[in-house]
């Protein structure tokens, strides 16, 4: 199989709330709108993000967003008005959680400090 790209997605209730969310959380407009109930952003960071109108399961989703400096980002989430969750620290890094306006769990994952055992 040859694979040209992937997306990650996720439901909203609102898609209005959602577009100004990501929005302000990329820093830039959707990408496209390729079908009624569907926006997209390429190449965030190298991903692809797609929001789709799905009330029945708005709030589910889980994303991973990697930031190299979680102090950085604690910042500006602060300066959007997000809030983020106290920080866990383990022994290869640090992470905090935001939600999406439908409840949508975003984890922040700072890189590791040291390589991964192998």
């Amino acid at each position: 199989m040859e694979i040209q790209g992937i997306y990650a997605a996720l439901a909203t209730a609102s898609m209005d709330k959602a577009e100004r969310f990501y929005t302000r959380l990329f820093g830039r407009e959707p990408d496209n709108r390729p079908m009624v109930g569907l926006i997209q952003w390429r190449n965030i960071a190298g991903a692809n993000i797609q929001i789709f109108d799905n009330s029945e399961n708005a709030g589910s989703g889980r994303l991973t967003i990697v930031v190299p400096r979680m102090d950085r980002a604690r910042k500006s989430l602060e300066e959007m008005g997000v809030d983020i969750t106290d920080e866990s620290q383990g022994d290869y890094g640090r992470i905090a959680q935001i939600a999406d306006p439908d409840g949508n769990r975003i984890t922040l994952a700072e890189p590791p400090s040291r390589p991964f055992d192998s």
